[in-house]
């Protein structure tokens, strides 16, 4: 007689897959998302600088 197989097992594995992938593909979209925004900053804060230096 053949082993049967544990759908449950499997189901819960396919679900944890799931899961982890769409976690990093949120991580990924973030550390995007917050480099865009340090561009945005650095450039401005830059520009802060120079006026103080200037006066």
């Amino acid at each position: 007689m053949g082993r049967r197989t544990n759908y449950g097992f499997e189901k819960r594995q396919r679900e944890i897959k799931k899961q982890k992938k769409k976690e990093e593909k949120a991580e990924r979209k973030r550390l995007k998302k917050e480099e865009g925004s340090e561009d945005l900053t650095g450039a401005a804060s830059g520009d802060d600088i120079g006026d103080e230096e200037l006066t």
